[in-house]
């Protein structure tokens, strides 16, 4: 019986270690980017739009949207203004759209991956705090981990973002990714 166990345990070894080798170096970073294209880009996307100002350079006069998204309380207690909020105001919603366009883009493309992956964990802690101090969110909104319901917008679905974006930062994009295309480059 302990050589059949032996034997199993071996043959286990021996495939999975095959397995790991054989996609250690390409898979983890690519799929973690294909998931986050696939579930999270356009999302973030369509919240960078809604805080675009109008015309050409909408991007650089973020829309009120924007100090909503942001800053709700300070918003409101200006009035529904943009223009009674400080300069400060104005850099961080510009900043916030910018990152909302840009880190998705990057973290896809696999360009500076690591970086970018970590930025955007930054990211999802400032809009994680907006939301539930903010915009005081509720409860069920915000859930609890152990609970039993995977359905939370809060807790569930953004420790979810940020364990896919952690791999990106320990692995990083992965040999299909233009951070390899510049080091190949960069080595010659």
């Amino acid at each position: 019986m302990n050589n059949f166990i032996n034997s199993l345990t071996q043959m286990h070894l021996r495939g999975f270690n095959a397995i790991e080798t054989a996609t250690q170096d390409w898979l983890l970073g690519l799929a973690a980017r294909l998931v986050f294209a696939a579930t999270l880009l356009i999302y973030f996307w369509k919240s960078a739009a809604t805080k675009l100002g109008d015309g050409v350079f909408g991007f650089l006069s973020p829309s009120d949207g924007a100090y909503i998204q942001i800053f709700p309380k300070a918003f409101e207690s200006a009035g529904y203004a943009s223009s009674a909020l400080g300069a400060h105001h104005q850099l961080i919603a510009i900043l916030g759209m910018w990152a909302e366009f840009i880190l998705p883009a990057l973290i896809v493309a696999g360009l500076f991956t690591r970086l970018a992956s970590l930025a955007f964990i930054g990211f999802v802690a400032v809009m994680t705090f907006v939301d539930i101090f903010g915009h005081a969110v509720d409860p069920a909104t915000i859930g609890a981990w152990f609970d039993g319901n995977p359905s939370s917008l809060i807790s569930d679905q953004r420790v979810l973002w940020v364990f896919l974006l952690l791999v990106l930062v320990i692995k990083g994009g992965g040999t299909l990714s233009l951070d390899q295309l510049l080091m190949r480059v960069r080595s010659r």
